[in-house]
């Protein structure tokens, strides 16, 4: 019997969490862009601030996820600390509005919520509208799962053993709140451990001193989900907000873990109802714990940047400057900050193909140096970007964000591989004639530079139609790269024309200049591969001949020389 309870326990404790998982993807994927700009305007003052974080935790119904955007938007300089603990108030009192509002008899209603929920979601494409129809599915499921809780722990009252379990775990207040806080961190959701507590409250299965220390564990345990992933350990200023929520957390259970028993005594005599009673002191707490903290938050802060000094460091080119992991529940903006990404990965291969060039001209080692470092640089961006992007993709995306989310890949891996062609193969190239000391001829190099300037600014018309998708680049793009391939076939036909005049120049450097003319031209075929989505997309297709060729020329292997 007692393992049978415990079993369908955990299965309305799942149903629950994903009923959450549901009201809070639905909320983002319908406001999220809004909520965060909203979000980002109410940084004024503190009341605003703590509005706003109420406001948005009570829509999203998780306080982790309003932290989580809240520690991006400090870490990125948009917001002082200051503010940033007052929108952490507010939402720790937010969480407790959905917990007040299911603390009543609410669960008839969830049919209806269903059945609205199912005809939004079958609307049609992807719209607010089928967003918010999962919104009203998660919510119905979550009402539904408070349900099964209590016909769950109905029958289980004359069930000794989970009677005696249950009060054995929960006889020490100190006990309550470890377990409260270890609950709360597994499911990543005060709101389930809160409406859990709740459930068991109702069917008396604890007492009420045990279910309110449940509860301040609850708080406890919703405050250190930010603290472990909304912290970059490599920066102890980006755990200044979680440690100062957690610090609140703490402080406001140390006063009240005292007085509880009489604060039990007191509340449940003004309301009978243990489910209710806990709804009410879950509120009442976070609201006492706002008001405390609300007007010393300019010396918290102040403290929190002295024992948390911000670490300046040289910024690592091989890092991501970009790829906000809170942004994933948002795939709109998580797919801009992976477009922002590869552009700043294109910006250091256009860097690269400045160097080589120049080292090649000039004849400077130390450029070919720092050639190599920097594709070592573009890899680790490539890595970073697809690891980011496969996570965005492991949620449910609409066709078109679906195909953004190739495009950028696919534009990720064609610079990786840029940098590999301009580290194996132009690099090479560059250091044999520094070695060999040779040099082009005039009319050579001249040839080498036009043709080099071409593509670099290919390259910049390539990131223009990235980010744009305008149809009109794309196709400019394409043609630039016919005229590339005829300018390639004029230069190597001048440079067999100098080579039958005997130029000393061009004989020493024949093998170097049409290799570097090929690696440039493999280079272009690459850059061009961003506009063929864009055209596809505008239902107009390059022609079989050029498509073919472009398939055969990004795909090559690059293989490096001796």
């Amino acid at each position: 019997m007692g393992s049978m309870v415990l079993l369908d326990l955990m299965g309305g404790v799942a149903l629950l969490l994903w009923g959450l998982h549901m009201v809070h993807s639905g909320v983002l994927r319908a406001f999220g862009p809004d909520l965060r700009l909203l979000l980002g305007k109410a940084l004024g003052n503190r009341s605003a601030a703590f509005a706003a974080g109420l406001g948005l935790t009570a829509l999203l119904q998780s306080s982790t996820a309003t932290a989580l955007i809240t520690s991006s938007f400090a870490a990125e300089g948009l917001v002082s600390l200051v503010p940033a603990l007052a929108i952490m108030l507010g939402a720790n009192v937010g969480t407790t509005l959905i917990v007040q509002v299911l603390s009543f008899n609410v669960q008839a209603i969830a049919p209806v919520l269903f059945v609205l929920g199912l005809v939004a979601f079958r609307s049609g494409p992807r719209s607010r509208i089928k967003d918010l129809g999962r919104v009203s599915i998660g919510l119905g499921l979550m009402l539904l799962s408070l349900h099964i809780l209590l016909d769950t722990l109905a029958p289980a009252e004359n069930a000794p053993g989970v009677r005696v379990f249950l009060g054995a775990i929960t006889g020490d207040p100190v006990l309550c709140i470890l377990i409260g806080a270890a609950v709360t961190w597994l499911v990543h959701s005060s709101v389930a451990s809160v409406l859990l507590v709740m459930s068991l409250a109702y069917s008396q299965f604890i007492t009420p001193y045990a279910a309110f220390a449940l509860v301040l564990g609850a708080n406890l345990g919703s405050a250190i989900n930010p603290l472990v992933e909304g912290a970059r350990r490599d920066d102890p200023a980006s755990y200044r907000l979680p440690v100062g929520n957690l610090v609140n957390r703490l402080v406001g259970i140390l006063l009240v873990a005292p007085l509880l028993r009489p604060i039990t005594e007191h509340l449940h005599a003004w309301q009978p109802d243990l489910a209710k009673a806990t709804a009410l002191f879950h509120i009442a707490f976070n609201v006492a714990t706002a008001i405390l903290f609300i007007g010393v938050l300019d010396g918290m802060a102040r403290l929190l940047k002295r024992l948390l000094p911000k670490q300046v460091q040289a910024a690592d080119p091989s890092r991501p400057r970009h790829l906000d992991e809170s942004a994933l529940e948002t795939p709109s903006l998580a797919l801009a900050d992976a477009a922002r990404e590869v552009l700043h990965m294109g910006d250091q291969v256009e860097i690269m193909l400045r160097k080589v060039m120049a080292a090649m001209m000039n004849n400077d080692r130390s450029l070919v140096e720092q050639v190599s470092q920097m594709d070592n640089n573009i890899d680790s961006l490539n890595e970073a970007i697809k690891l980011y992007v496969t996570k965005l993709t492991r949620g449910s995306l609409d066709e078109r964000e679906g195909q953004r989310a190739m495009e950028i890949v696919a534009f990720a891996i064609n610079l990786e591989h840029i940098g590999d062609i301009i580290d194996k193969n132009l690099s090479e190239l560059a250091t044999k004639k520094i070695k060999r000391r040779l040099q082009f001829s005039t009319e050579g190099a001249e040839e080498l530079s036009a043709f080099h300037k071409r593509t670099i600014d290919s390259l910049r018309l390539a990131f223009g139609v990235f980010m744009s998708g305008n149809a009109g680049e794309a196709r400019k793009l394409l043609a630039e790269k016919t005229a590339l391939r005829t300018a390639e076939l004029a230069a190597t036909e001048r440079h067999l024309e100098r080579l039958r005049e005997g130029r000393p120049e061009t004989i020493e450097t024949t093998s170097l200049h049409l290799d570097v003319l090929r690696d440039l031209r493999r280079i272009h075929s690459h850059i061009c591969s961003v506009a063929y989505p864009v055209l596809d997309a505008a239902g107009e297709t390059a022609s079989d001949e050029q498509s073919t060729s472009d398939a055969d020329r990004v795909s090559a292997p690059v293989h490096g020389r001796s």
